[in-house]
């Protein structure tokens, strides 16, 4: 598939800033060429995403959404990374692949779409383990659609139910709207969870990722049903993540510059075990620690 003309009008995203990429940058801050941290084997994703072996994980830089506590902000919002062609990115995930990836996970990879695209094109012969697209949900459900014939497993975030909590945290008043239609293409389009002989690792399927951020469980109980009145049942996967730690600029917003109490935690846990959400995932409250970010220090990368 090639993409290359969005890059002259960009609209990837549900920003849709419609940027000439080729001569500026969006609000992703990324122009057409693609800009990556780190590549390497990552053991800290889900049970049935890193396996024993781990997942053979690419950061790439920039973001089209601009959370303040982004715990990858060096690569999401200061742009760390290092240029690479896309003929380069084909040859790291053979590499990866090579290493003994259970899978191939891209970790927002939106704003560099069709390049991205063209590096799977080039070795779709070769590649044998599945792709994982790891976004943070923000994503048009157009561009989902032209991603079906890519992509095996989604891992989205869903992160606000309420627009105020998304403009205030992530300067995107539409977050809700836009993931939860890009949530319910991405469950079209994979249908039930598969996993392998085993039963351990996920073939196909989606993972809603959701972390409860400090003084919004509320906001938490309010997506939980959601999911339980829109999603089909036994068609996704759930992962609540207790993991929130104050970063990059959280000291600005006094209500979520500290982590979030068991209590806050407790709640969204037990209401999704009331509703019925029990299949998937939940952290341990001891999860919250700054060791569950990679070095983003060009491993990989070549």
């Amino acid at each position: 598939m090639n993409l290359d003309h969005i890059y002259e009008s960009c609209n990837l995203c549900p920003r849709s800033c419609r940027i000439n990429r080729h001569v500026s940058t969006g609000f992703c801050g990324c122009g057409d060429t693609i800009k990556a941290a780190r590549a390497a084997l990552h053991h800290w994703e889900e049970p049935c995403i890193s396996g024993s072996r781990g997942s053979g994980t690419v950061f790439f830089s920039g973001c089209t959404l601009g959370c303040c506590f982004c715990q990858n902000y060096a690569i999401s919002q200061e742009n760390f990374g290092k240029e690479i062609t896309s003929k380069e990115l084909a040859l790291i995930f053979l590499r990866l692949q090579e290493e003994g990836a259970h899978n191939i996970n891209l970790v927002t990879a939106t704003q560099y779409l069709p390049s991205v695209l063209k590096a799977l094109d080039l070795i779709k012969s070769k590649l044998s383990i599945p792709v994982v697209y790891n976004c943070g949900g923000y994503e048009s459900e157009d561009i989902i659609k032209e991603l079906a014939p890519y992509i095996d497993i989604w891992l989205p975030d869903l992160k606000y139910f309420s627009s105020k909590l998304s403009l205030r945290y992530s300067k995107a008043s539409d977050y809700f709207d836009a993931a939860g239609e890009a949530i319910k293409q991405m469950i079209r389009q994979t249908g039930a969870p598969q996993f392998d002989s085993d039963g351990v690792l996920m073939k196909k399927g989606v993972i809603i990722r959701h972390m409860v951020l400090p003084g919004a469980y509320k906001d938490s109980i309010r997506l939980l049903h959601w999911m339980k009145d829109e999603l089909p049942v036994g068609m996704y996967y759930i992962s609540l993540l207790s993991q929130y730690t104050p970063f990059y600029r959280s000291e600005s917003f006094p209500e979520i510059n500290r982590r979030i109490t068991s209590y806050e935690y407790g709640k969204v846990v037990d209401e999704a075990i009331r509703l019925g959400l029990d299949q998937g995932f939940m952290q341990e409250k001891s999860s919250a620690k700054e060791e569950y970010t990679p070095p983003f220090n060009l491993e990989g990368i070549f």
